[in-house]
Parts: structure tokens; C-alpha cells; sequence
């Protein structure tokens, strides 16, 4: 019995061993079959996956560039800073203001035709409003003085208008410094006023006109503009064989001239040439010219520069003046929509050169995009010195000139001459109450000859 009972024990205990053995096994893996998933669930991963990438393109895309647009918006100036808004404004549109993944955002900056204030004002638009390159100015007083701010900041700017020598003088004295006013739109008097003395040297020859003296007293606004303009026209004249009989310039806001339309009078010069910038001066100039009596020829370079014709009626008939056409039907179509607009007709020479120059602006933009993916100082200025400065890089889709064309020979002005920047010279007839220019030189484009009074 005893050995039965050792027996049951010892089988009992092998048994339960078993079973604790059997217990703590692993069991086998299961092969793990993968479920496809549901189509409506592939749908949700994708849509899911696409709105992130919308997502991260949209945070891109609310990316500002600021560009500082210069103008005369108050001031003895505000109607021609009104047609430069205007042409601004609907050559960004044309782009939706927008350059890539950029939004094109104009900071308006107001010079109220003051050079003081203009440079304080821009300095603000670089510090306070952020912008990060400019396009366009009106005075040649302006440009010297904002070139310092461009310069210490290093903000490209192009299209000033100011188009006097010291703006050359100064730009050639350090590039690197004073390359950031890097394209005029408006090159030295000289280089358009030859037109002027051109056309009278020619209809004297053709025996339409024949002046008892070559005489010519000058005038102008005392603005680096007036006389620059004053300077190039003298040199021009003198080369002719003409003599300079009086040479004067008169504050910009001047708007009362009997005086010195008198003394003009008495002596009776043959031509009278010279530019004012302010409509208020320069139309008052005009017609308190008629009012004396004065029998000279008269040269009021910008005369059209705005919509004259209501300040001087009849008393613009035989002017000259020098102003742009448009080079096609855009630019017509241009003038309509803005007249629409805007309420008033536009000078090709503010609003017409204002939408050019606020549109290369954003061809050169768009340029450096297409090559970097990306906007910002640095690379517009290094485009501009690379490709624009060089002659590399031009544009030909604008509404006044057929091209605007700089090379290193030109920069900061640009290419002057037939196909590329030029001004024919025109005079005023008025017809059914309004001022009409009418080509008078090159005859090639002339549709009458000069008129004497």
C-alpha cells in the first residue's frame, strides 16, 4: 500500500509539472492578415493630405511685398500726383497685385514736392510701413535728396522721374552707393531738348519761319529740374548760333508774371523757352503771356503734362511743348478707361509714364520670381545690375514708348532715339474748346508745320 500511495503521488506531481509546463508555452503567432482599406477611407486620407498642402500653400501665399510708390500727391503738384495714382494703380491691377505667391501691397508716399519732406517721408515708408523697393518721382529736387535714403538703405528704386544731371553726377560718383536709384524714367534735359532747337533750325531752313534776330530769353522754375532744363537748353541754342538774351527762375508756387512778361516784351526776343513742373505756374505763365501781348515764340516744355486746357483756354494756340503719344491701341484704350475713372484725360508724361514705370517694376519682379521663387531687395537689385543695367534685359509692352531700353553707356538714363525713349515736338492749336497738340518735328511724324504767331 505504501508503495501504491508513492506511485499516485509521483504521477500526480508529473501530471501537474505538465500542466504548469503547457501553460507558460508561447503560442504560436498568428499570421497577421491585412485589411484593405475602405475606399471611403483611402478618399479621407487623400482629401485629408490635400488640405494640409492647401493649407501650407496658403500660409505662403499671404506673403507682402511693399513697394514705395513716390509721387507729388499734395502740394503745387497734386494734379499730376492724381495721374500718377491713377496709372499706378491700373498697371498693378493688371497683375491683380500680385507676383507669385507675393501680393504686391503700394505704400503711397507723398514728396508734396518739397525734397526735405520727400526724404523724411520715404525714410518713414522704409522704417515704419516696411516697403522693400520703390518705382516713380516727379521733381528732380526730390530725386538728389531721396537718393541719400535709398542709398543708406539700400532700396532699389526705379523710374524716378527727375531727370536732372546731378542725378547722373551723383549716381557715377559712387555705384555702389548710389546705385539703388537705379532707373531713371526721364533721362537729361539735353538729351530731349536738342528736338526743340532741331525743329526751329529746320522750319527756318524751309523758310517757314524767319525770325528778325535769333534771340531767346529763358525761364524756368528754380528747381534742379528748371534748371537743368535751363542749362541744356542754353548749350543747345548757343550751338545754333543763337543769342541768350535773359536767363530767370522763379519759385515753384509763383503764380503772378506781368512783371516779367513786361520786361520780356520790351525785349522782344525771338523764342521764349523754359519748364515749370506746377500746373498752377506754368498754366498762369502761359496765359498771362497772351494777356500782355507777347509776340514770341513760346517753348513751355510740360505744359501737357496734365489737363491744361481748362487753366488756359485759347492762350495755349501755338505753344510748343514736348509730349509722348501712345505707341498703340493699348494706350488708347488706357486713356478711355482711365478718363472713365477717373474723371479727367491722361498725360502720357504722368499717368501714361507712371503706369510703364509702375509695370516694369513688376516685369522685373516677376523676372526675379521666375528665377529665385522668391521677392526681396537683394535680388531686385542684383537683377537690375545684371540684367537691366547691361542691356540684357528691356521692356517692350508699354503704352508711351516702344521700348525702354537702359545699357551701360545710358544707365541710369535710358536709350534715347527713334524705337526707343522719345518725345516728338508738338504744337497747340485750340479747336472747339479743346487744346489740341499737333506733330511739328521730326517730320517724319508731323502732321502740320510750326505755326508762327
Amino acid at each position: 500500500m505504501q508503495h501504491k500511495s508513492k506511485f499516485f503521488w509521483l504521477l500526480a506531481t508529473l501530471l501537474v509539472l505538465t500542466l504548469v509546463f503547457t501553460a507558460c508555452k508561447p503560442k504560436a503567432e498568428e499570421p497577421v492578415v491585412e485589411e484593405e482599406a475602405a475606399p471611403a477611407e483611402e478618399a479621407a486620407a487623400e482629401e485629408a493630405a490635400a488640405e494640409e498642402t492647401t493649407e501650407e500653400e496658403a500660409a505662403v501665399e499671404e506673403e507682402v511685398f511693399k513697394l514705395g510708390i513716390l509721387g507729388p500727391f499734395s502740394g503745387p503738384s497734386a494734379q499730376t500726383g492724381k495721374q500718377f495714382e491713377g496709372g499706378a494703380t491700373m498697371a498693378l491691377e493688371e497683375f491683380d497685385y500680385k507676383i507669385g505667391h507675393y501680393t504686391i501691397e503700394p505704400v503711397w508716399i507723398d514728396s508734396q514736392s518739397d525734397p526735405a519732406k520727400a526724404a523724411q517721408a520715404y525714410e518713414q515708408a522704409i522704417v515704419q510701413d516696411g516697403i522693400q523697393a520703390g518705382a516713380l518721382n516727379w521733381h528732380s529736387s526730390v530725386a538728389v535728396s531721396v537718393m541719400e535714403v535709398t542709398a543708406k538703405h539700400q532700396i532699389p528704386h526705379i523710374f524716378g522721374f527727375g531727370a536732372t544731371e546731378v542725378v547722373n553726377e551723383t549716381f557715377a560718383s559712387d555705384v555702389d552707393k548710389y546705385g539703388y536709384w537705379a532707373l531713371k524714367g526721364w533721362p537729361t534735359p539735353a538729351k530731349l531738348g536738342n528736338k526743340y532747337v532741331a525743329a526751329l533750325e529746320y522750319y527756318i531752313e524751309q523758310g517757314v519761319y524767319s525770325p528778325e534776330n535769333k534771340t531767346v530769353a529763358i525761364y524756368g522754375e528754380d528747381t534742379d529740374w528748371g534748371r537743368s532744363f535751363g542749362a541744356g537748353v542754353i548749350e543747345l541754342f548757343e550751338a545754333a548760333g543763337w543769342e541768350i538774351v535773359s536767363e530767370e527762375y522763379f519759385p515753384l508756387e509763383q503764380t503772378e508774371f506781368y512783371s516779367f512778361l513786361n520786361s520780356l516784351k520790351d525785349l522782344n526776343p525771338a523764342v521764349i523757352a523754359g519748364t515749370s513742373t506746377a500746373p498752377p505756374s506754368i498754366t498762369a505763365f502761359i496765359k498771362q503771356a497772351d494777356e500782355v501781348g507777347l509776340e514770341s515764340l513760346i517753348i513751355a516744355d510740360g505744359l501737357g503734362w496734365v489737363d491744361f486746357c481748362s487753366l488756359t483756354g485759347s492762350s495755349a494756340t501755338n505753344v510748343i511743348d514736348q509730349i509722348a503719344g501712345w505707341s498703340g491701341d493699348a494706350g488708347f484704350a488706357f486713356a478711355e478707361e482711365f478718363e472713365s475713372r477717373y474723371g479727367m484725360s491722361p498725360s502720357t508724361s504722368s499717368a501714361g509714364l507712371a503706369h510703364d514705370g509702375t509695370k516694369m517694376f513688376m516685369e522685373i519682379a516677376q523676372a526675379v520670381y521666375d528665377e529665385h521663387g522668391e521677392l526681396s531687395s537683394e535680388l531686385i537689385q542684383q537683377f537690375i545690375k545684371e540684367n537691366v543695367w547691361t542691356g540684357k534685359w528691356s521692356m517692350t509692352d508699354g503704352l508711351v514708348m516702344v521700348e525702354y531700353k537702359y545699357t551701360e553707356e545710358t544707365t541710369p538714363d535710358p536709350v534715347v532715339g527713334p524705337g526707343y525713349y522719345t518725345f516728338p515736338v508738338l504744337q497747340y492749336s485750340f479747336e472747339g474748346g479743346k487744346c489740341l497738340g499737333k506733330p511739328i518735328f521730326p517730320v517724319e511724324g508731323a502732321v502740320q508745320e510750326l505755326q508762327v504767331p
